[in-house]
């Protein structure tokens, strides 16, 4: 039988800063801290350390906690995001599913971390640049993306924005002010901190906010991100998604210290955990940090403790790794959409007739638009050499006639008229 750890998705460790080493009024002058003498030899003990709380607003029932407050979220708002946090699972399901039947070629889902996605866009202002991971296509149907836009990028038609050159959940929306995903690990992060970097110089009254896991919090680029954010002080926000397991390497493997909101610390950020399984709580903690970091020109770090209850990617088989109890566990008793419909049909804002009404209008909408996808044709195959450069240079020109001139002698030999005809 599953047994659930105290915490949230994380090693119950201690924050290493300590009120207990004994100090002297008698300033240090050296220039690399800002700290007081002492005349004992102590050495700080992080398991002495009480770890840093995680913010909630609601149990998993869905019920306002202790002296918690609801925010200021209108009605209709919140429904609008338990719809979104709604369609964004059973889209998950049914592409999920169309991968397995070899519909689409690759698939990653967000299940169980519907709300760390939904709220944390919700909070946002559309001003904000996002650079996102993989895991966080939520955020762009929250801004106005389609589900002909997802379908089309996960099928790689020629209505494809990106125009087939990604594999799929790799979406792109520049109009929406996101940016093109990118599969290597982390890039995104010091591209997000240049970014806000840019705004700052530029007195741009907006934060850029990159998304990123825990396991991607190990890479190099993070590390740097967070250090070149703070020492230029760069309104930045880094939302990291602490779900459990980076891949199949599970947070007991992944770190030792106490999750990742205490790195903050070390780069003298401001930092704050976060249930990610509250919606309320992470619009809360989102919200209130985008205006410290607009308010003081600084970065803040938001760590969402959530659950990934899917496979990472439909190249994963996570029964290897944890067991089948676990996952259940999960997706039972915290189900971020189940919480928020418990909390929406205590308030009489949702009921099971609407639930069951929206569920099959979502089924109409999501399959509606696959099956456009689906019959689509494919880019024409030149247009993959288009867009490498802000002008094609000689050697792109040449490739392009090459393969031009190979498909136009050896065409037969391939489904052209699956895809757009050469131009």
């Amino acid at each position: 039988m599953f047994r659930p750890a105290l915490q949230l998705a994380g090693r119950t460790c201690r924050r290493g800063i300590s009120t207990k080493v004994p100090r002297t009024t008698e300033r240090a002058e050296h220039p690399g801290s800002s700290t007081v003498f002492t005349d004992e030899l102590v050495f700080i003990n992080p398991k002495e350390e009480l770890p840093i709380p995680t913010y909630r607003v609601t149990d998993r029932t869905g019920n306002v906690k202790g002296k918690a407050k609801i925010s200021d979220i209108p009605s209709d708002k919140l429904v609008e995001m338990y719809r979104k946090m709604a369609l964004l699972s059973k889209m998950d399901k049914i592409l999920l599913q169309s991968q397995r039947q070899g519909r689409i070629s690759f698939y990653m889902t967000c299940s169980g971390e519907e709300a760390a996605v939904i709220g944390s866009a919700a909070a946002l202002e559309t001003s904000d640049t996002v650079f996102t991971q993989y895991r966080e296509v939520g955020v762009y149907l929250w801004r106005g993306f389609t589900l002909d836009s997802v379908m089309n990028q996960c099928f790689a038609t020629h209505k494809d924005n990106t125009k087939g050159r990604q594999m799929p959940i790799h979406y792109s929306a520049k109009a929406l002010n996101i940016q093109t995903v990118s599969s290597t690990l982390a890039t995104q992060v010091p591209n997000a901190v240049g970014y806000a970097y840019s705004n700052k110089i530029n007195n741009k009254n907006a934060v850029t906010a990159t998304f990123f896991g825990e396991g991607a919090a190990s890479e190099g680029d993070v590390h740097a991100a967070m250090n070149m954010a703070s020492t230029l002080s760069c309104p930045t926000l880094f939302i990291c998604r602490n779900n459990g397991y980076a891949i199949s390497t599970s947070t007991s493997d992944q770190y030792y210290g106490d999750g990742i909101a205490v790195r903050a610390i070390g780069y003298g950020m401001r930092c704050v955990r976060i249930d990610g399984n509250d919606v309320f709580a992470v619009y809360n903690g989102v919200r209130a940090a985008r205006a410290l970091a607009l308010e003081h020109s600084c970065p803040v770090l938001v760590e969402l403790m959530t659950y990934r209850v899917g496979h990472h990617s439909t190249s994963d088989d996570s029964t290897a790794y944890r067991s089948i109890d676990e996952v259940n566990y999960w997706d039972r008793e915290d189900s971020p959409v189940g919480r928020l419909a418990k909390h929406l049909i205590a308030r009489d804002l949702w009921s099971t007739d609407l639930e069951d009404a929206y569920a099959k209008e979502c089924r109409k909408e999501i399959m509606t638009a696959f099956g456009r996808a689906e019959s689509e044709r494919g880019p024409n195959p030149l247009w993959m050499f288009d867009d490498v450069y802000d002008s094609p240079s000689p050697h792109i020109t040449e490739q392009r006639e090459q393969l031009r001139e190979h498909l136009e002698r050896y065409g037969d030999n391939y489904p052209l008229d699956k895809y757009m005809p050469l131009d």
